[in-house]
Formats: C-alpha cells, structure tokens, sequence
C-alpha cells in the first residue's frame, strides 16, 4: 500500500514567491486528506500531479488565517463544478462558529459538508489505519494528526509453509490474513505455524503550529515521519517562546527525543531559507529534511528503505521544477542570507508606499 505526504504550502504565516501558505496531503492507496488549506491550496493542488481532486475530508489544526484561508474559495470551486458527493470537515472546538461565519463568503453548496469537532484522542477509524487529534501547544485551541497503520501480519515463511503440505496459490494469501486453512489431504494450518511476529504499521505525525510539547514527543515516538514547524532559527528563541511556536532546533531535539525516522521541517518565516534551518537542525538530528512545495515524501516501509524525500515529486511538469539543495541543504545556487531571507520574497511593509523604519517585519508571526 503505497504511503506519501504531498507538500503544497510550507511558509509560515504569509506565503512567499516560492513558498505557499499550510496545506500538507497525504496519500493513501486511493484515499486523499488534506491538512490545513492555507490561501491559495486549491490553485497549488491545480499545479501539481495530484489536481483538484473532490477530496472527502479536510483536517484544520487551528483557526489562525494562514490555515483555513483557502478553504472557503475551495469549497465554493467545487459547488461551481456541481459536486455532489459529501465533504466532512474536521478541527478542534470551535469548528462551528467558524463556519458560521464562512457561509458568509462561499454560500449556498451543491453538496453537504458535515462538520466535526475533535479532541485529543478523538478521530476517524478507516479500516485498517486510523486518522486521530492529540494536543499541542500553541495557545489557541489546537490540534495536531496522526495518521497510524494496524500492525501488519508477519513475515509468511513460504519453506514451512510448503514443508506443512500447503499447496501454494490461494491457500497461502488465506493464511497471510491470518485464517486458518484445511488441507487438501487432510488436517489444518493455522496462521502462527507460517507466519513471523506482527510487524508495526507505518505512522506519520503532523504536529501543526505548537512549541516542543510533552504531547507531541509522546505520539511520534518512533513515527516514520514527523512533521515539525520551525518558523524560527535558534537565534529567535525568545520570539519563538513569546508566540508559541518551534525553532529548528528544539524540533530537532523533538525528534530525537521520540527516535523517529524522518524529520520533516515546515512553516519556515520568510526570513529564512530552508538550507540555514536544515543545517541547524542537523547539527541535533541528522535525518532532517526541509521540504520545498511540490516535494514529496515517500513513506516506504523499513524494510523496503524507509522515508525519503522526492524533491519536486508533486510538480505538473518537470520544467517548473526549481533548484533544490540536497534534501534541504544549501546547493544548486541557493544560499543562505544570514536570516535576512530570501530576494525574490520581500517582508510584507517594504513597499515603497507606506513603509516605516524601525517597525517589526509583518512577516513575524504574531501570534
């Protein structure tokens, strides 16, 4: 079953030439959920490989502007198109007020939107893997997902298998789902004879905005992947503890802490590039990467490798790809600023209208 995270929006707080605003898919066989639909989502899905796709549900971490901004423009696209299959919209208390005053931009819908509030420990059961919220810090109410797989049966051993008089063809698949089998001359095998210890599911946790909480280091102990915010560098740890938000560094030691396999870094401030947060995060936690929009991360089982990352993966064609770095790292003409972020990106107020020395970039997270 094939695993992956699509990144369509990785700024923080405003978006950048090169950089969109929250919005994270991840993939699952035929399954899409998108998390967070920061402004401009729905033309980044437009853009890539994946398209605009009548998606049936929708995860909000929180209710800051930079992560639902995109959603009422979404939600009416899809009534234009005249969509009719249900959408279920899910997020921390508060929900509903929200889309209170939602309606308000997007209307009437061709389609139901059934809304769900959801706690820590809460979610949604789909089969064989789970989708549940588990709290963050970040002052507002706040939720961050993790998406966990069932334990997979283990490994059939096709030697005993035959060496029990199992004939091979469907035999075999009704004892790797773990039922027990009558053999053509007589008697019956049961699973546990061919089959290894359970092996564990792949899990992905999406933190959202939050500082490094007990909360989060709890539910990614030993995740595949994690996917941190860093909107600062270490040098802004006091403005990163006032707003309640993670610098690359305490992700990292986040990270390391919960032994996962693949930290991946997001909702970066304008300021930075993502070589300077990746290589600071490295000194902690040396399987981190800084994901641009449109990259994907493949998440494969261990034994089939691993995480890695797919740089431009989600790109609708290869010739809109831009340089990348190695998995985040300077490289390919991209260097970093000293903080001073990046040319093509100018910190919102540095118009030649209005602007005023001496005042906060409005870049900053504020809140």
């Amino acid at each position: 079953m094939d695993l992956d995270i699509v990144f369509l929006g990785t700024s923080g707080s405003v978006p950048t030439a090169r950089r969109g605003l929250a919005g994270t898919l991840v993939r699952r066989g035929g399954d899409r959920i998108l998390f967070d639909c920061g402004e401009g989502t729905q033309r980044q899905l437009l853009r890539s490989t994946v398209g605009l796709v009548e998606l049936p549900d929708v995860f909000l971490t929180h209710y800051h502007a930079d992560h639902y901004l995109g959603l009422p423009g979404m939600l009416k696209t899809f009534a234009l198109r005249g969509r009719e299959v249900p959408l279920t919209v899910y997020g921390p208390p508060g929900l509903v007020d929200l889309f209170t005053v939602l309606r308000r931009i997007f209307g009437k819908l061709t389609y139901e939107v059934d809304l769900r509030e959801l706690r820590p420990g809460e979610g949604s059961d789909r089969g064989d893997y789970r989708v549940f919220a588990f709290a963050v810090e970040h002052g507002v109410a706040s939720n961050g997902y993790c998406l966990a797989e069932n334990p997979r049966p283990g490994r059939f051993d096709v030697q005993t298998a035959r060496s029990l008089g199992v004939p091979e063809g469907p035999l075999f698949g009704c004892l790797q789902a773990g039922e027990a089998v009558d053999l053509p001359a007589g008697g019956t095998v049961v699973p546990e004879q061919v089959l290894g210890p359970p092996r564990a599911g792949r899990k992905i946790v999406l933190a959202g905005d939050t500082r490094p909480a007990a909360e989060v280091l709890d539910v990614a102990r030993e995740a595949d992947v994690l996917v941190h915010e860093a909107t600062f560098a270490s040098e802004e740890q006091e403005r990163a503890d006032e707003t309640l938000h993670a610098t690359a560094t305490g992700a990292a030691e986040l990270a390391r802490a919960a032994g996962v396999k693949m930290l991946a870094l997001t909702h970066l401030s304008n300021r930075y590039f993502g070589p300077e947060i990746a290589r600071e995060a490295r000194t902690v936690f040396a399987e981190t990467v800084v994901p641009r929009d449109f990259d994907i991360i493949d998440v494969r089982f261990p034994e089939r490798g691993g995480p890695r990352l797919v740089k431009g993966g989600a790109l609708g064609r290869r010739e809109e790809a831009e340089a990348h770095g190695s998995d985040g790292a300077a490289g390919s003409g991209e260097e970093s600023r000293g903080g001073r972020g990046d040319p093509d990106d100018p910190e919102l107020g540095r118009d030649r209208v209005g602007a005023r020395a001496g005042r906060r970039p409005a870049s900053d997270p504020t809140r």
